[in-house]
């Protein structure tokens, strides 16, 4: 009886330690799992803060920071902006710039005298065939040759000294009214003298042409326009001296100067057409003109 009382109790102890070790490994198991859960919560708070949106380990560090889409269509925004202004600015400038030359330019022509067609007073309206004074001609033919008929005076189709042709001429028609000029003289030679005068945009020439005569013609037609014809004279040679001028004319229809003279000038022998003149020198594209640039601030 004694024996079966101590295995009894020894049975007891035994299931005692057992039941103690297995509370033992339950919380070491318990307390493994709440390290593990702490540890991962950890670097799950280290990821986001980082910007791996919660990736952990090489994922967070291959996601990085990423910027935001709205601040860089911000940024494209704002340097649109500055290039429009930018662009609109300089716009408005080189408008600014347009408009003071032109004014300048206006200035510029204002500054001279003006006369009844907005040129220097004392020329001719523009087309018309009245001589200019001689001060603006610096006196450059006094000393011409007034013997020949009709020199330094202006002719036209009503005045005595161009007679109008006749009615057989009529009927043969009017050499200057033709769009062409007729055939019946040719240029051969041309020696142009200018001379201009910047005080007042004005200009004197004198002009020499070899012409030969193909057909026989009283008739001289040659293109010209918005010039005052002072002197017109034709020869011959020294030998025969010079063909006499009745008077000479502009037709601003066909822009052409007529010089008609007292004989007919005979077929194949060649003559010399002697014209001084004097005009303005233009603001537009057409003839002797003037143009101005601006360089440095100073206008030339």
């Amino acid at each position: 009886m004694a024996l079966d009382g101590e295995r009894g109790k020894q049975e007891e102890e035994k299931k005692k330690k057992k039941k103690k070790k297995k509370r033992k490994k339950k919380e070491q198991g318990a307390q493994k799992s709440g390290s593990l859960f702490a540890a991962a919560m950890g670097e799950n708070d280290a990821a986001l803060r980082a910007g791996g949106r919660g990736l952990s380990g090489p994922w967070a560090d291959s996601a990085g920071v990423r910027p935001r889409t709205s601040e860089r269509h911000i940024t494209v925004h704002k340097r649109l902006v500055l290039a429009f202004a930018v662009s609109l600015v300089a716009l408005l400038a080189v408008t600014m710039l347009a408009v003071l030359l032109s004014l300048r330019f206006d200035e510029c022509g204002a500054s001279v005298p003006s006369g009844a067609d907005g040129g220097p007073a004392g020329f001719p309206a523009r087309g018309g065939n009245e001589s200019l004074p001689g001060s603006a001609r610096r006196n450059q033919h006094a000393g011409g040759d007034s013997s020949q008929p009709g020199a330094g005076a202006e002719a036209t189709p009503e005045t005595p000294s161009a007679q109008p042709p006749s009615a057989e001429e009529r009927e043969l028609g009017q050499p200057w009214t033709q769009l062409r000029l007729s055939g019946h003289l040719k240029p051969l030679h041309y020696n142009l003298m200018l001379t201009a005068f910047m005080e007042n945009f004005t200009f004197s020439g004198e002009v020499n042409v070899e012409i030969a005569c193909r057909n026989a013609t009283r008739y001289v037609v040659l293109h010209a326009s918005r010039v005052a014809v002072e002197k017109v004279q034709v020869a011959e040679d020294r030998v025969a001296g010079a063909v006499p001028v009745a008077g000479f004319f502009l037709y601003p229809q066909t822009q052409v100067l007529v010089v008609v003279l007292n004989r007919t000038l005979d077929a194949q022998r060649n003559y010399n057409l002697k014209i001084i003149y004097n005009a303005l020198i233009e603001n537009e594209l057409l003839g002797f003109f003037r143009s101005s640039y601006v360089l440095h601030g100073e206008r030339r």
